[in-house]
């Protein structure tokens, strides 16, 4: 645990009360949709999509609370397989970012909807090498696209927001190519389900998930 991280856990059991009002995004107001996305399947399947935006606790946390959304994973991308291990990871020196591995079925909601949650939500995209109280590269924001689909629809995506100036600040997510993605240690899988009432957790994560509910109400899931 990065000491930033572990600071914050002993300092947010005094101020959890204003834990409700904490958002990621700093958007003016709603995120649009895409305008451009890939069209809905008409039938069942699996895609996978893999984004990062600080810690992966609470970017695991709010995907799996998505409707069409099988699984998602917390771990490692943007480095290689030799240092894919937390504590490596936390030194900033290694390439990677902490990020999450979604699975979902394309049928059930798209590549551009399941970004404008990444946008809307799950993190804050115009924070550099950081979020909230984490700092570091291995914190920054990227979306890792996996195939030339994913990366038009991102990229587009991101223009699309910067010339609406949703954000007061620019946006500093990258769109990178996804080389491999590496699962995190086992005690990180579920980590903000199975520790509700850790303080990092209520302070920092939380609220996300809550935000995902009142935004996003047609794709929130309470499993």
């Amino acid at each position: 645990m990065s000491s930033s991280r572990l600071a914050l856990i002993l300092f947010a059991s005094l101020i959890t009360a204003t834990a409700c009002n904490a958002k990621a995004s700093p958007a003016a107001g709603p995120v649009p949709m895409p305008a451009v996305d890939a069209p809905r399947a008409s039938s069942a399947g699996q895609q996978t999509a893999v984004v990062s935006g600080g810690c992966f606790w609470g970017v695991q946390a709010v995907f799996q609370h998505v409707k069409g959304v099988i699984s998602a994973t917390s771990g490692y991308a943007g480095g290689s397989a030799k240092n894919a291990e937390y504590e490596t990871v936390s030194t900033g020196e290694t390439g990677h970012a902490e990020s999450v591995q979604i699975v979902y079925d394309p049928s059930q909601i798209t590549y551009g909807e399941l970004l404008r949650v990444f946008f809307s939500v799950a993190h804050d995209p115009t924070q550099l090498n950081r979020q909230g109280p984490d700092e570091g590269t291995q914190y920054r924001s990227s979306i890792f696209y996996s195939n030339d689909e994913q990366k038009r629809i991102a990229e587009a995506y991101i223009a699309q927001l910067d010339r609406a100036k949703v954000f007061s600040s620019p946006i500093v997510t990258k769109v990178v190519a996804l080389q491999a993605f590496y699962p995190a240690e086992a005690y990180h899988q579920n980590y903000a389900t199975l520790h509700p009432n850790q303080p990092y957790i209520m302070f920092n994560d939380a609220p996300k998930v809550e935000h995902l509910r009142q935004e996003f109400p047609d794709l929130y899931t309470g499993k």
